[in-house]
């Protein structure tokens, strides 16, 4: 049998309580800037989230995002935040702007600048581009009174805040209050927009996130698969109706099509007689089985299954079977 490692724990004895007060200390010093910045929604901050919601929604085309350094790495992320949340966007990297990526921009986008001072020079040919063109600019910047800031129609101004860095040099407050207002600009965004679990899905296909957003009608058989058999058909009939179909079960309908009952492999064993063929469905089947919608989500049907300790679900609109979901098909696709 193949051998695990595991981390041993420290001894008290021999903990860092220097190491850990500085991961410590690190951790406050964010946690006070986000609180800052949770502050600064009331005022300031609060005026300009609104201003470039409204100026984002208005827009016929993208949102431009850019930035350099470690705001362009928070821009990045933005860009993709917002993209796969509904709103188009993609990132254009400050200085490669300056050498043919302005073409991407048009009158129709809107330019979101990531700069913590304000006064980053690679910036400098975009802002220029926006102005010219009539481009709309939001900038996220702590200095509402920079270059950046000046020139933006709109602006994120961000508390000024401490870096955890000891020096006070390199971006860690800075980049989480940055990281922190683009994922409010597009959660809102989302919000508003009345974004649903199923919108998601089409922008993220692939992955475990995919198959959590699988939905039962994605993964179901269809009505050819299904077996079924009405109200007074005799078990002679319905078994080879189990054993045609292959899921170990059979569906009963009555006259107008709805399912009111289900006869399992536990059912055969709790009604086995000498004259089980004979008798009619309706004597073993156990009735109102539980059922799942197609629009449900697959993930939501194998948690069923996994409570009631069933291995197959059968797929009903308005109590017409319309497919069979077996939980092999939930596992196969990764649903979790």
């Amino acid at each position: 049998m193949a051998q695990t490692e595991t981390t041993p724990a420290i001894p008290t004895s021999l903990r860092d309580e220097t190491l850990r007060d500085s991961v410590r200390r690190t951790l406050v010093i964010e946690a006070t800037g986000l609180a800052a910045l949770v502050d600064a929604i009331d005022g300031a901050l609060g005026d300009g989230m609104e201003r470039a919601i409204r100026t984002i929604e208005a827009a016929r085309g993208r949102v431009i995002v850019t930035g350099m350094g470690k705001s362009g790495h928070i821009g990045r992320k933005l860009a993709a935040t917002l993209a796969s949340t509904g709103t188009p966007s993609l990132f254009m990297h400050a200085a490669e702007a300056s050498h043919g990526d302005l073409g991407m921009v048009t009158p129709d986008d809107v330019l979101l600048a990531l700069s913590w001072s304000g006064e980053t020079a690679e910036l400098s040919d975009i802002v220029h581009y926006a102005r010219r063109f009539a481009v709309p600019l939001i900038a996220i910047t702590c200095n509402a009174e920079s270059t950046l800031g000046r020139a933006a129609d709109v602006v994120l101004a961000l508390p000024k805040v401490e870096e955890a860095c000891p020096n006070g040099l390199a971006p860690t407050t800075s980049t989480l209050l940055q990281l922190a207002a683009g994922d409010a600009l597009a959660v809102t965004l989302l919000e508003r927009r009345g974004f649903s679990a199923s919108d998601f899905r089409v922008f993220h296909p692939g992955g475990k996130l995919g198959a959590r957003l699988l939905k039962v009608a994605d993964l179901m058989h269809g009505e050819d698969s299904v077996p079924l058999v009405t109200l007074g058909t005799p078990m002679s009939a319905a078994l080879i109706e189990i054993t045609g179909k292959r899921f170990g079960c059979c569906g009963v309908v009555d006259v107008n099509g709805r399912l009111v009952g289900i006869v399992t492999d536990g059912d055969l064993r709790r009604h086995m007689s000498g004259d089980l063929l004979s008798h009619p469905v309706e004597t073993v089947m156990t009735a109102s089985p539980l059922t799942v919608a197609p629009d449900e989500l697959a993930s939501a049907a194998l948690g069923r299954m996994s409570r009631t300790q069933i291995t197959v679900l059968f797929a009903v609109r308005e109590g017409v079977p319309v497919g069979i979901l077996h939980i092999h098909d939930l596992l196969r696709a990764g649903v979790i």
